[in-house]
């Protein structure tokens, strides 16, 4: 079984948590939409770009500072919302946020989320957002938004892309229930992971204790929420509830989902603080556009008016750079520390962050970066691109 200290870069975390996870749990992890060829795209994608040195500068300092939807960040990457992530380890959230901000990087909050709004904030003194998933009832609404201002988030996020949900087969392949519970499907899974199972048990389950409780259940209930965010997912969200949802919020607001130019164009017409070029890691809309194909035009597009981070397929600190290169602000980062997490708690989510941070600013010193303001389109070339002498004869 592979252990911590063997785990050289974020793919062996992988491995690490397929191991240890019951297979129904890493599948809900792994797995994309339909045939998930946006998931895997969101990857493969970034070889379709290749880097460009220059050398003989001074990189004995690597600044890789930089400020994103008002948040001074230590390096260019948020961690993006994920939701029941106690499910995974009981470590949970809390410990997902306190890594990073002991890392000087942001962590997002989803609403989905088994630990609450106050305690998270608690856990991190660093950058935070709040992801929020719109419901058709705007009082539910309006209370996490007050809970997380009252908790002194930094930035509010809403995510749009899931306004119906993504069909994914691997979790009706493997029996997956929200709580996990026994069927003809799963029992095996769950039962060659015993270690899983005994520390699910001991730690006496989980809740989502962000959604306002339905009526009649205090304890909001995995059972009952579940039901209930099915059944109360706005599909209805327009750039006047956005505008509306601003005003109340009344700090950075930052929109989660968008992958068209027009879309762009349309949130900073509404004066939002950023936006998130995100396809839920290839798990709503298969056969989707990667996103690091997608960054470029909409940096284009809109990057003067508005903070543009990508979300989507980021693996190696080289991925980190060519997003940066193509205009990006920053990167978000989902499976590979929930993978730390579930292999080895808190410290794994450490170890997956030094190792993305160590391979960030080895590639920004070996392309000749001394900070990330130096990175620009000139750093990256199509892969397979004749040479100019050959394109200019036209052959």
């Amino acid at each position: 079984m592979i252990q911590m200290k063997d785990c050289v870069n974020l793919i062996d975390f992988e491995e690490a948590a397929r191991q240890r996870l019951p297979g129904p749990l890493f599948h809900y992890i792994d797995g994309g939409s339909d045939d998930e060829v946006t998931k895997r795209a969101n990857t493969s994608a970034f070889d379709a770009y290749r880097l460009v040195p220059n050398y003989l500068r001074d990189i004995r300092q690597v600044d890789m500072r930089r400020t994103v939807f008002g948040q001074r960040l230590a390096w260019p990457v948020w961690l993006a919302p994920t939701g029941l992530t106690q499910v995974f380890h009981p470590d949970g959230e809390s410990a997902v946020a306190e890594e990073a901000g002991l890392s000087g990087i942001g962590y997002s909050l989803s609403t989905m989320a088994t630990t609450s709004i106050e305690d998270v904030a608690s856990a991190s003194h660093g950058p935070k957002i709040y992801q929020l998933y719109l419901f058709n009832d705007d009082a539910a609404n309006i209370e996490m938004i007050d809970r997380c201002l009252a908790a002194n988030y930094d930035v509010l996020c809403l995510t749009v892309d899931t306004v119906v949900p993504g069909n994914r087969e691997r979790d009706h392949r493997t029996g997956l229930t929200v709580p996990p519970r026994l069927n003809r499907r799963n029992i095996l899974g769950f039962a060659q992971r015993p270690g899983w199972c005994l520390r699910y048990l001991a730690n006496g389950g989980v809740t989502m204790p962000n959604i306002p409780a339905p009526a009649g259940d205090g304890k909001r209930s995995l059972d009952t929420l579940s039901a209930y965010f099915a059944a109360n997912m706005e599909q209805n969200i327009s750039w006047a509830r956005v505008e509306r949802l601003m005003l109340h919020w009344g700090k950075p607001f930052v929109i989660k989902g968008l992958q068209s130019v027009q879309d762009a164009r349309n949130a900073a017409a509404a004066g939002v603080a950023g936006i998130i070029v995100s396809n839920h890691g290839g798990r709503q809309l298969d056969g989707g556009v990667a996103t690091i194909d997608l960054v470029a035009n909409i940096v284009d597009a809109v990057g003067e008016r508005l903070d543009v981070v990508l979300d989507g397929g980021v693996r190696r600190g080289s991925h980190v750079v060519k997003a940066l290169a193509m205009g990006a602000k920053a990167c978000m980062l989902g499976r590979p520390y929930l993978y730390g997490l579930s292999a080895f708690g808190q410290p794994g989510v450490a170890r997956v962050l030094n190792l993305l941070r160590q391979e960030t600013v080895r590639t920004l010193a070996l392309i000749g970066c001394a900070s990330v303001d130096e990175v620009g389109r000139h750093h990256i070339a199509p892969a397979g691109r004749l040479p100019d002498f050959i394109q200019q004869r036209g052959v």
